[in-house]
């Protein structure tokens, strides 16, 4: 990810909705246009708005998402703010549609163009787009542009003449199970994010930024903004007392009650194991993790907000690691199904109440480019609407201290921002503040 132009910062004095009418007023006058959107900013809104825009052009369109997840949520999110407008799910031969979508007016399922008529959109994944050669469309919308990497891009540049891309520059960078070393420095580096690429040959292309979190609380904002946004801050959409989690009923003084209470109090909380190294799936961390899932249950939290007040159930609760097997461990403990537990990777664009967070650094002997990388931690910790809590051992910041961002410098790879040894020791900072 580059440092942003310098002309970038009074967008952040605009309204939301001010942005939205800029892009809207650029797309026409441009090839691409990039929408750099911070957690929970109204990206999705933007590609609704943006979608019902072009579709009213009586143009058709054609909108690119990573995941069937991501396919399957855009398509619900149009049809239910425009349910006029016929939406085609382009999708692979294996796909089921979820029981949701089978009722939602004017969608289409198929596996070729052909067997979806002739809709106003049609939303796929980057995968399947790849195999439709046979059309070029006037209009595209890329979602998540920043986890596509720029090798899907190329394959499917032709098939469009205009697009909006759309996503988050301060998360995890596009994944590949393949070493991308051989490709460094090149400026068509495929592993790179569709956008790093897109503006590094069209720096002329607009650039516009939404300036507000609307799922950051104003206790998490600033600290995800300072630590991961350092050239690009946005500010909360509420402020202080707008949101509450209530704890229903009374703790019994254990230190998984404690931390609960603070993060309920603050908004955030770190409980802190006894420094030792440990093995990934440190059984101390996993069991603290699952009893303060389980304990939030038992308590019976109530997030208050300007939706309104409602229980904080196992389905609006998160718990995030930085490995499979440490998911797989925490699942084991025996936590309600509905409680999500997964990866940074797969947690990226979901949105809970409160989050419990495993620290990618806990228990480590050193501190890896994987460890360390920010886009890991600003996913685990910008998920809630109210709290986070942070499981850690001791120690991670003298393993800060013995392991300074040192990373290969190679020549013609863009020096990426915020630094991942930086952006820890930010939310290090923040984090003992809340320690328990």
């Amino acid at each position: 990810m580059n440092p942003p132009a310098a002309s970038a910062g009074p967008e952040q004095d605009l309204r939301p909705e001010q942005v939205i009418s800029d892009v809207l007023a650029d797309l026409p006058r441009h090839r691409g246009v990039v929408v750099d959107s911070p957690p929970g900013a109204g990206k999705s809104t933007l590609v609704v708005r943006a979608a019902a825009h072009i579709a009213a052009t009586g143009e058709p369109l054609m909108i690119v998402a990573q995941t069937n997840e991501q396919v399957d949520d855009l398509v619900t999110r149009i049809s239910g703010k425009h349910p006029h407008l016929s939406v085609g799910r382009l999708s692979a031969g294996g796909y089921v549609p979820p029981p949701r979508m089978l009722e939602l007016p004017g969608v289409r399922f198929g596996t070729r163009i052909q067997d979806l008529g002739d809709p106003d959109i049609v939303i796929a994944t980057a995968d399947k787009w790849a195999w439709i050669g046979d059309r070029v469309w006037p209009w595209a919308i890329v979602d998540e542009a920043y986890q596509m990497r720029s090798d899907k891009l190329l394959r499917i540049a032709g098939s469009f003449e205009r697009a909006l891309f759309v996503g988050d520059p301060g998360q995890l960078d596009p994944f590949s199970i393949v070493d991308g070393d051989r490709w460094s420095g090149l400026s068509w580096d495929p592993l790179q994010s569709a956008v790093s690429v897109l503006l590094r040959h069209n720096p002329d292309l607009p650039v516009h930024r939404l300036p507000v979190s609307w799922r950051l609380p104003a206790s998490a904002a600033p600290v995800v903004s300072r630590a991961f946004y350092p050239f690009t801050g946005f500010r909360a959409g509420t402020s202080d007392g707008d949101r509450r989690l209530e704890l229903a009923t009374g703790g019994m003084g254990t230190v998984h009650d404690r931390a609960l209470e603070e993060a309920a109090r603050s908004g955030w909380a770190l409980l802190e194991l006894p420094n030792r190294h440990t093995v990934r799936t440190d059984g101390e961390a996993v069991q603290a993790v699952a009893l303060l899932a389980a304990r939030l249950l038992q308590r019976g939290a109530v997030a208050s907000s300007e939706q309104g007040e409602r229980p904080v159930t196992a389905d609006r609760i998160a718990v995030g690691a930085a490995h499979r097997d440490q998911v797989a461990a925490i699942r084991a403990a025996g936590l309600p199904a509905e409680i999500t537990v997964d990866t940074a990777n797969r947690l990226q664009g979901r949105e809970y109440d409160v989050t419990i967070v495993l620290h990618p650094l806990s228990g480590r002997r050193d501190a890896t480019a994987f460890h360390l990388e920010s886009g890991r931690l600003c996913v685990l910790t910008s998920r809630h609407r109210h709290a986070c809590v942070v499981v850690a051992r001791a120690g991670i910041a003298e393993l800060l201290d013995a392991h300074p961002s040192a990373e290969p410098v190679q020549l013609g790879v863009p020096v990426k921002f915020p630094d991942g040894w930086e952006a820890n020791q930010s939310v290090l900072d923040h984090l003992s503040r809340h320690r328990v």
